[in-house]
This record gives C-alpha cells, sequence and structure tokens, in this order.
C-alpha cells in the first residue's frame, strides 16, 4: 500500500514537470509578447478582425533591432479554425520585389551582370524595340513594357481565375508585344512585368531558378526559416495561411493562386522571419557582408531627364509626418501586406493579412503614430479627404441599329495576344465571347466600344468594310486585332 502510494505520488510529480517544459500549443505560444498600454491600443485598432470566424492579419512591431510587439488577429484557416499568430505563414505579393532587388544586387557584386546591360543579353527573344531596355529600367520601373497582369486579363485568364500561367508563357506573351507604352527612361509606371522579368534573367544568368538562387543567398544565411519563393504548388508548408475575400452576400471565399510565376510576387512568410530581413537593412549578413548591397538596394532610380524618383530596388522612398519612411505594400490573390521602416528611428510596422479588402497602409501608420508619437516634426492629415484618383471620363453612349451592329460580329486575331475575339449580336447589343463567357458592349460613336475600363476601335478599310479593331486598357495602347474568316491565324 505504501509503494503503491509513492508510485502514484511520482507519476503526479513527472507528469506535472513534463506539462511545465511542453511547449505552448502554437496558437498560445505565438501571442506570448509583452503588453502594454500602448500594445492594447494597437490590439483595439485591429478588434472587429479580433474573432474566431474572420480572416484577418498579423503585425510585427520592430524597435531597435528586436520585435517589441507581434500579434495575430482573425483565422488562418476557416476550414479549420486555426487563428492567425506571429508564426502564421502568408504571401505578401509585391513585398516580393525587394527580394528580387537583392538577388540582382548580389549578381551585379559578382560582376555576373551589370544594371545597364540590355535585356536581350539574357532574354534575346524580347524584341528590338530600337532603343536598349536595361536592368536598371527594370528594378526603377521605367522600362515601358506593357502590365502583364492587364494581357492576361485580355486573354481571359486574370489573376485569381480558374485558369493559371506559366513563365514561358508569359516571357512569350511578353516577347509577343510590338510597342511599349513609353520610350524606356523617359517616365516611371509601376509594372509588374519588370520584376517577373528580372526574376527570368536571374534564372537564366545562374542557371538555378530565381527561387533556388534567393534561398540560397537570402533566405537561408539570414536564418529566415520559414520564408521563401513559392513557386511550387505542391510543396506542404507548415502553419500556412489560406487567402480570402468578403462575398456579397456574407462570409468568405477561398481565394487560391494558380500561378507558380514569381519576380513581381511570390515571397511567404512570417513576422518573426520578417525581423531578420528588416534587421539586414541596417547591419548586412549577406554576399560580402558590406554594405555595398544595402547602398545598392537604395539608389533611387531616376529619369533620363535626371528626375530622381522615390522607387529604388523594390523599395519606396518617401516620408511621414516628417520622419523619413521606406517600405513597400503588396497585394496578391486573398493577401494584402505593408511593410513601414522609419530608417532613422530603426523602427518599423509589418501587416501581414489574408483578407483581400484589408487596408494594411493605414494602419501600419496608426501603429506609428502611437510609437513614434514624440518624435514627429508634423501633425497628422485629419479629416476623410479623398485620397482616390479620378477616373478618365467615359464616352457617352450611343445607340446602333441592329444592321449597323452586324457589321463587327466575326472572329479578329490578336499576334501580340495570340488569342482569338469572337463578336456577336444578340439581344439587341454587341457581345464579345471569351472562354465560354458572354460580355455586353458599350456603343460608343466613331465605331467605338466599351468594355468596362477597356476600349476597342473597330478599324475599316477603304471600301469601308471592318478589317480590324485595336484595343486599349490604361497603359497599354493600340493592340492590334485582325479580321479573320477561320479561328486559323494566317
Amino acid at each position: 500500500m505504501k509503494g503503491g502510494t509513492t508510485s502514484t505520488v511520482l507519476v503526479v510529480i513527472v507528469a506535472a514537470v513534463l506539462s511545465a517544459s511542453a511547449p505552448l500549443p502554437a496558437h498560445a505560444a505565438g501571442q506570448a509578447y509583452a503588453k502594454t498600454e500602448v500594445t492594447a491600443q494597437v490590439d483595439e485598432l485591429f478588434a472587429q478582425w479580433d474573432t474566431e470566424d474572420s480572416p484577418g492579419a498579423t503585425v510585427g512591431i520592430f524597435k531597435d533591432g528586436r520585435i517589441v510587439y507581434a500579434r495575430g488577429y482573425g483565422v488562418a484557416n476557416l476550414d479549420y479554425g486555426i487563428p492567425l499568430v506571429p508564426q502564421s505563414v502568408l504571401r505578401i505579393g509585391s513585398i516580393s520585389k525587394q527580394f528580387v532587388g537583392m538577388c540582382i544586387a548580389i549578381l551585379a557584386a559578382q560582376e555576373k551582370l551589370s544594371l545597364d546591360d540590355d535585356i536581350r543579353a539574357y532574354l534575346p527573344e524580347m524584341p528590338d524595340y530600337g532603343e536598349p531596355i536595361t536592368i536598371r529600367h527594370l528594378l526603377h520601373h521605367t522600362s515601358g513594357i506593357r502590365e502583364y497582369l492587364t494581357l492576361v486579363d485580355l486573354i481571359g485568364k486574370p489573376e485569381g481565375s480558374g485558369f493559371g500561367y506559366t513563365t514561358r508563357e508569359l516571357v512569350a506573351l511578353l516577347a509577343r508585344q510590338q510597342e511599349l507604352n513609353f520610350s524606356p527612361g523617359t517616365r516611371f509606371s509601376y509594372t509588374n512585368s519588370g520584376y517577373f522579368l528580372l526574376a527570368e534573367i536571374i534564372t537564366r544568368v545562374t542557371g538555378t531558378k530565381a527561387s533556388a538562387f534567393a534561398q540560397d543567398n537570402i533566405f537561408d544565411p539570414l536564418g529566415m526559416k520559414d520564408s521563401r519563393f513559392y513557386d511550387d504548388r505542391d510543396a506542404i508548408i507548415r502553419n500556412q495561411s489560406m487567402g480570402y475575400s468578403a462575398k456579397p452576400d456574407g462570409g468568405y471565399r477561398l481565394d487560391i493562386l494558380r500561378s507558380e510565376v514569381i519576380g513581381d510576387l511570390g515571397v511567404i512568410t512570417t513576422i518573426e522571419d520578417f525581423l531578420r530581413w528588416d534587421n539586414n537593412f541596417y547591419d548586412n549578413q549577406l554576399g560580402a557582408g558590406t554594405p555595398i548591397l544595402i547602398e545598392a538596394m537604395s539608389e533611387r532610380g531616376r529619369t533620363n531627364e535626371g528626375e530622381e524618383l522615390s522607387y529604388a530596388f523594390g523599395l519606396e522612398f518617401g516620408s511621414y509626418r516628417g520622419l523619413r519612411t521606406m517600405g513597400h505594400s503588396g497585394s496578391a490573390v486573398g493577401f494584402v501586406a505593408d511593410f513601414l521602416q522609419f530608417p532613422d528611428h530603426r523602427f518599423s510596422v509589418v501587416i501581414l493579412s489574408n483578407l483581400s479588402s484589408f487596408r494594411p497602409g493605414r494602419l501600419a501608420r496608426q501603429i506609428a503614430d502611437l510609437y513614434l508619437v514624440d518624435q514627429f516634426t508634423e501633425t497628422p492629415v485629419t479629416g476623410n479627404e479623398d485620397r482616390s484618383r479620378p477616373g478618365a471620363a467615359r464616352p457617352e453612349a450611343v445607340t446602333l441599329p441592329i444592321e449597323e451592329l452586324e457589321a463587327f460580329a466575326g472572329d479578329f486575331y490578336s499576334d501580340e495576344l495570340d488569342f482569338f475575339y469572337s463578336f456577336e449580336v444578340r439581344e439587341g447589343s454587341l457581345q464579345l465571347e471569351l472562354r465560354g463567357n458572354r460580355i455586353g458592349l458599350v456603343p460608343y460613336s466613331g465605331d467605338r466600344f466599351g468594355w468596362g475600363r477597356r476600349e476597342l476601335t473597330f478599324l475599316r478599310n477603304n471600301n469601308g468594310g471592318v478589317s480590324g479593331l485595336t484595343l486599349d486598357v490604361g497603359n497599354v495602347r493600340n493592340l492590334r486585332f485582325r479580321r479573320v474568316e477561320s479561328r486559323v491565324p494566317r
């Protein structure tokens, strides 16, 4: 009886010790950062997403090389009710561009390439536009190359749709474009095509995938163990968050990016990993470990006329309330993110969200307001001023009789898109058939039709017959289609 009691006591003691030394569950351990009066105010900013049935965000606040506060708000996976925590892995969209910028800086330091190289030295399939496009142009968004997201949208494969596309397909698509938006170096125009092509240049220069080069030269050396370029949809990612969009009638739908394209996007990371990247801007550990790479990353672009841009190697430079800032925002099908650094105060805010309608930039600035309240030299902007840009006025719609609409019916082929558009008159309107969907066009005067923000202008031959069309959307102008008798291009 005495021996039995002793054994029972020993079992209880051992169980207690094991329980005390066991790691906390992810949802508990992930939130174990000190709380203060200020962190309570941060929590209040995210209160509406701090639920068990909504996507949300992870937040990291860095000061002097360490995390002063990190927390997750909302759910990483709605199917299983897994909460968001600082260790959750999320996509960061265009913040990925700075990692491509670093890869290019490393290769330049190794003299594997020059920033002033003509990109056709590495991408010979790209057209000769009469003046060279350089790697520097791609880095600073001054190349004039058309936006690939616009082009894939025009062939019925918009980002986030059920249709994916490969790196090879995108390179071929861009190589078919016969015009630029503007002459290289003459102005700045943000485009994802440049950083996509930079990733392809990295692959061709190194003989290994750009994702692998980044892993070996950035993520592994910095100890970013949960970060990578996500170019393998079959990979198992521990602690991965899913991306969501709100449905009009309530609730959420799952957003899935079906493309494995990287460069302009593609990095997945965590709040805790991102601290290591943020710290590297102050004490570089990459390449030869000298400041040269950070100096290169921070070199802002210039136009041919010498105008300095706010953009460098995937980094945007600016100011907020009188303090210098550096960073970038990002979005990728169901995910949005913001990285805001105040380099003179070694203070940063990183917000990673798995909800497409989330607005992390405003919240990052509000967090900075709390922590740098005594450092600002300018008062915050107050009021609800509208920062949106006015859209271009659309032409006035007209009414055309059926017999006039019939002249525009038929098949049209674009060599640049390698794609057919088929038009027919139905229910009193000219309709475009695109991958099984029918889209009604709005007639304007002068043989023009509207399709959302796109405008189609039909062309006529000397006999007055419709022979082709041009399509304009955003910065992409003058995409040409020719009329064909059959859906086999000649």
